[in-house]
């Protein structure tokens, strides 16, 4: 285990809220882990990001630096289906950096039917890798590291859809709450390594129903989109959850979006 040594703790430079804060996105090629890269530049963390896509990775710490002129912004193909492969990626991470102060789930996937009758179940198999097994692997890996933080987030993405399936998304919703059910078991180590003190990290969940970019209004501009919610006001919340207390954080869901 590594000591953090190098790095300055959070809001020790600066009046960004993230300032010397080092925190890991995993999945942050995609339309909301290029808008959390950007928020999180923008409250002067280190941003150290992975994806399974190195070119659409490249492209996403890109715009982060270029929009935030002296980001620290890096990235790395990391295969989070290894164990061994995201501890090395958290173990690089916080010997580098000298800490990790949050990791933010945005792996994500989606498979639908139909009808209920009418799920194969080869849905459930990559929807159990992509959904479940990554969660698993990331918080397992960063673990240690995020309670050595003193201010260590754990961030999963969920959906609506996880507290209220339906009959066309049994396997979606069944491993988003997997996911959550996870998660909360993480949020519960946190609490009980706190001690009477408190928790020092928190493990927090963000629903959603569905996500919107700017893209997509481009596509169809007549759609209301309705419920759902804009990657920007995603990695808005992401950004607050160091506003708050560990205590105040661990094991809660935050409802972006109305509850079914």
């Amino acid at each position: 285990m590594t000591t953090p040594t190098s790095s300055p703790s959070p809001n020790e430079q600066g009046e960004r809220p993230l300032d010397g804060a080092v925190v890991a996105v995993a999945g942050a090629a995609g339309p909301a882990g290029r808008a959390t890269l950007l928020r999180l530049a923008e409250a002067g963390a280190t941003v150290v990001a992975s994806d399974s896509d190195p070119v659409r990775l490249a492209e996403a710490v890109d715009a982060a630096r270029y929009a935030h002129g002296g980001a620290s912004v890096t990235g790395e193909t990391v295969d989070l289906l290894d164990l061994d492969a995201a501890r090395a990626w958290a173990d690089r991470t916080e010997k580098e950096f000298g800490r990790v102060d949050g990791l933010i789930h945005l792996v994500g996937g989606w498979r639908g039917s139909k009808t209920f009758a009418d799920a194969p179940l080869a849905d459930w198999d990559t929807l159990h890798n992509l959904l479940i097994r990554t969660a698993q692997h990331t918080s397992l890996a960063f673990h240690d590291a995020l309670l050595r933080s003193g201010k260590g987030r754990y961030v999963l993405i969920s959906a609506g859809g996880a507290a209220k399936p339906t009959a066309g998304n049994a396997a979606y919703a069944a491993a988003k709450a997997a996911a959550e059910a996870w998660t909360l078991a993480l949020a519960d180590s946190f609490r009980k390594l706190g001690g009477e003190g408190g928790p020092s990290a928190a493990a927090a969940i963000l629903v959603v129903k569905a996500l919107v970019h700017d893209a997509m209004r481009a596509e169809r501009p007549n759609a209301k989109f309705a419920g759902f919610t804009d990657v920007k006001e995603l990695a808005e919340a992401i950004a607050g959850l160091w506003d708050q207390p560990a205590q105040e954080v661990n094991g809660t869901r935050l409802w972006l979006t109305p509850k079914p």
